[in-house]
């Protein structure tokens, strides 16, 4: 099977990298991926204000995640998911247990939940089993985590 066209990295510019790495890490961690460990000012000391993680996939290759400072005027824009650009970011998650473990780390990370786990199998948009929690980082960037078995051949 080809990874072409497979997703290798996505990089998050974030307001306060002080306030999103910690959310992102407690995310991240629950959903399987592993902080980098880089050897650069950036990413080191105390007080970060880069971090990367990454998952591999099945072929072998990896998939990262980095969190980044925003440019100092724009650090405190609210982000607008209805403006141009992504609307939301949505991770699968390997069962409806997965969803429930993940939703748990980011209220103990004090992040903001918009939606708690629920069932939305069957609703106008979702597939018939469609398991889901959104929330949002601290920035306002929409996020969810799902389980769909039209995921899972």
């Amino acid at each position: 099977m080809s990874s072409t066209g497979q997703l290798n990295h996505i990089d998050i510019s974030v307001g306060y990298p002080e306030k999103s790495i910690p959310f992102y890490d407690a995310l991240l961690t629950a959903l399987g991926y592993t902080r980098s460990e880089i050897e650069a000012p950036d990413w080191g000391g105390e007080n970060p204000s880069r971090a990367t993680w990454g998952i591999k996939y099945c072929d072998g290759s990896r998939f990262d995640i980095e969190v980044r400072p925003a440019r100092p005027e724009s650090r405190d824009r609210a982000y607008d998911r209805y403006e141009p650009g992504p609307h939301h970011l949505a991770f699968h998650a390997e069962n409806e247990q997965t969803v429930v473990e993940v939703y748990e780390a980011v209220v103990a990370a004090n992040g903001k939940v918009l939606d708690p786990p629920v069932e939305y199998g069957g609703q106008s948009g979702y597939g018939k089993q469609y398991y889901a929690v959104f929330f949002s980082d601290p920035d306002g960037v929409k996020l969810e985590v799902c389980y769909s078995k039209r995921a899972n051949p």
